[in-house]
């Protein structure tokens, strides 16, 4: 037992867990905590960006390319609303956040007196985008808490947490104990289910395995691959599950190739994943028979009408069944046939944004971090840029968050240590962010921006021109003079006019190990979306 204000035993718990940087931005609500850290700055860091929503999206991007809990920190009310956007973000892609969340006096919470930053039903907000919420009433509760809301993120699916923490409970001095973090069980798969996902492969000729985001790490990354040798089958990745094989094993695939494996597939067994379309039905898969595996029993119900469902870790149950199947002969040469026509028909139908993506997929190590924003790049980015490595690819799964990607990438940089670390943005998306490239500069994170500038938001003005007959509204844009602008941020600058430039120009920024934006002049690409939309 210690003497210790909350903010001191909120600070060491956080470090007993393991936690080296917060990403947050000081306030009064929070002084309590951030003298707390300010005791601690050998052993936590506080990285302070420029806008509240940048504090979650960047605790998300850490945690995507480490696998570790990222930690975000705000004031209450406005703080709170700002960052729910990257909570949003975290919550559609199962990342383990915990957000630190001031709130007024305790005992002026539901008062309605008015106090700063008071907005009506914080803790309700807060409970909508987490998996888990609490608000200590002692003190002598917060090491408690922050133990407990790390083994929630930790176990079942990882969603984002959050604490509420009053300033008066800050301040407050007591005897404390911080403890060491709660025991965390390794996953175990149930032994009928696995046994019945042998049985429904054994009857099978043609299976199709599917993953999504629920599949990642090294160790599912192996996995899947032994298992797909085994069974001689495809990989189909979700555009949140890339990454969970390598793209250049014979057995992997885009999320658009089920449209023509269902064809013929006779089993389909889902590892992961919602199994969902962007617009709420299951995916189609013909005539086979589908099995769900999933941490969370929500992901097995209506639309969804499966024939077998295993809770359980993915990770484990791939374990289990890598060492239970036998090898078997598959598809065979077909898939060297999807997998050569699915590539050409892209390069076909969109070779103007593959040219692009090559060109950063050809300057990036295996290993280096690509950042995926809602731009005319990005889109073709989800099925067109092969991942070679787990906690390479950044995506912000069916939130679709515009604008989300470059504070995620400055989370990712923080977390990727060498690995160098790529955003691609449109001049649409970036202009969320662009106080960030202060963050960026002042911190030394080395991000690379590469930005796509058009005068428009792209999609909507597609739309307006193909679907509208033209009728523009709000999607023209007028920009910076983006030169002068990373100039004034002191950040390095390249025009790059094609591909290539892209190329050299990524390849020198990585070199100089400094944050970079490279700014692409483009005109209208061809559209994207007959690759991400299924077709029945």
């Amino acid at each position: 037992m210690a003497k210790m204000t909350g903010g001191d035993a909120l600070a060491q718990a956080l470090i007993t867990e393991g936690t080296e940087t917060v990403f947050g931005i000081p306030g009064v609500q929070l002084d309590g905590l951030t003298d707390g850290m300010y005791r601690r700055q050998d052993d936590l860091h506080l990285l302070v960006p420029r806008h509240e929503q940048s504090t979650t999206y960047m605790a998300d991007g850490f945690h995507r390319v480490t696998g570790r809990p990222g930690v975000a920190m705000v004031v209450p009310g406005p703080g709170v609303l700002n960052a729910g956007a990257g909570m949003a973000t975290a919550y559609a892609c199962s990342s383990q956040v915990m957000l630190l969340a001031g709130t007024i006096p305790s005992t002026l919470v539901g008062s309605g007196l008015g106090a700063l930053h008071e907005i009506p039903r914080q803790s309700e907000t807060i409970e909508g985008l987490t998996k888990w919420t609490a608000r200590p009433t002692r003190v002598e509760e917060i090491p408690e808490l922050v133990h407990e809301g790390f083994r929630q993120m930790r176990t079942g699916r990882p969603r984002p947490v959050a604490l509420e923490l009053g300033p008066d409970l800050l301040h407050a001095v007591a005897d404390l104990e911080v403890g060491d973090p709660f025991t965390v069980p390794a996953p175990v798969a149930p032994e009928d289910g696995v046994a019945d996902l042998a049985a429904l492969l054994a009857a099978g000729r043609r299976p199709v395995i599917h993953v999504g985001g629920g599949v990642r790490g090294r160790r599912a990354f192996d996995l899947l691959s032994r298992l797909a040798d085994l069974l001689d089958a495809p990989v189909v990745m979700s555009e949140n599950g890339r990454g969970a094989v390598d793209a250049r094993d014979p057995h992997a695939l885009p999320a658009f190739a089920l449209w023509e494996l269902r064809n013929t597939a006779d089993v389909v067994v889902s590892f992961g994943s919602r199994f969902l379309t962007p617009f709420g039905q299951q995916l189609a898969i013909g005539d086979a028979r589908l099995a769900l595996v999933n941490i969370d029993p929500a992901d097995f119900g209506a639309p969804r009408r499966p024939d077998l469902t295993v809770q359980a870790d993915a990770t484990a149950v791939l374990e289990a069944l890598v060492d239970r199947v036998e090898r078997r002969a598959g598809w065979g040469d077909e898939l060297t046939r999807l997998r050569a026509e699915g590539e050409e028909r892209v390069r076909a139908q969109v070779a103007p944004q593959m040219a692009f993506v090559d060109a950063i997929r050809a300057s990036l190590p295996e290993d280096g971090v690509f950042v995926n924003e809602l731009t005319q790049i990005g889109y073709v980015s989800t099925y067109g840029y092969p991942v070679h490595a787990p906690h390479s690819y950044v995506w912000p799964g069916y939130q679709g968050t515009l604008g989300y990607a470059m504070p995620t990438a400055l989370g990712a940089a923080v977390g990727a240590g060498d690995r160098p670390v790529v955003v691609v943005s449109g001049d649409g998306g970036i202009g969320w962010s662009l106080q960030e490239f202060a963050t960026a500069k002042k911190y030394g994170i080395p991000l690379i921006t590469v930005l796509f500038e058009d005068n428009r938001f792209g999609n909507v003005w597609r739309i307006q021109r193909d679907t509208y007959g033209g009728r523009f509204i709000g999607s023209d844009l007028t920009n910076p003079d983006f030169e002068l602008l990373a100039r004034a941020f002191g950040i390095d600058f390249t025009l790059a006019e094609d591909a290539d430039a892209v190329q050299r120009a990524i390849g020198e920024a990585i070199s100089a190990r400094r944050p970079a934006v490279i700014k692409v002049p483009v005109d209208v690409f061809p559209s994207p979306w007959s690759f991400i939309h299924e077709k029945h």
